[in-house]
């Protein structure tokens, strides 16, 4: 699997450092929160172009934010290589994967837990990933919702049966015990933050979870 680490557990004060710590991971998460789809509000776009100066890494951004449509560009301006939006965020999901695909930035679509994953039947196909959330959005540190893995398995079932190229992603409560478990229910990208930024060896929990 591929291991996308969530620095917003990280130490924003040495944040260049923060990230060196984990430069093993290929992908890097941003999590952005507006204060308003969810409770919480993080970073905007600006972020990126920061940390572009000091990484390589894949810069995949996950929008927490309503009406994600008004904001996306900034989003495609300053470096990200996927935006995910929030299928509850939107009046007109397909119309923004469209949006964002034609300026050559790959597209994903999220769900809360509540959301029931049959809800994106119409737009697996257009589709580069999906991102399941184990936990209600807005906040680290919680527990795996295991009721997602029944999510992850139809999506799974889904692009087998069709063809499909998207990738599954999961993010929320992912430790070495939830990895084995959403890998074998078909997940390729996992989204790790405390489990990783709690510990010191950060680049070998990365490896270790790449593997589990």
């Amino acid at each position: 699997m591929i291991c996308a680490p969530s620095f917003l557990s990280s130490d924003f004060s040495k944040l260049k450092d923060e990230i060196r710590s984990i430069s093993h991971a290929k992908w890097l998460h941003f999590d952005v929160m507006d204060g308003k789809f969810v409770s919480n509000k993080t970073y905007d776009h600006h972020m990126l172009s920061e940390i572009k100066t000091y990484s390589d890494q894949f810069f995949d951004c996950h929008l927490m934010i309503e009406k994600p449509e008004n904001y996306v560009q900034n989003y495609i301006d300053h470096h990200a290589d996927l935006i995910t939006f929030h299928y509850e965020a939107t009046d007109d999901p397909l119309s923004l994967i469209k949006l964002i695909k034609k300026q050559g930035v790959q597209v994903g679509i999220s769900i809360k837990p509540n959301t029931d994953v049959i809800a994106l039947d119409p737009l697996l196909k257009d589709l580069d990933l999906i991102l399941i959330m184990s936990v209600e959005p807005g906040q680290g540190g919680q527990s795996f919702i295991h009721g997602s893995l029944k999510k992850i398995k139809y999506l799974d079932e889904q692009r087998k049966l069709h063809d499909y190229p998207y990738l599954i992603e999961v993010d929320g409560g992912i430790n070495h015990h939830t990895a084995k478990l959403v890998k074998e229910a078909g997940v390729d990208v996992i989204v790790v933050g405390s489990y990783i930024f709690n510990q010191a060896n950060r680049n070998q929990i990365i490896k270790d979870l790449e593997n589990v």
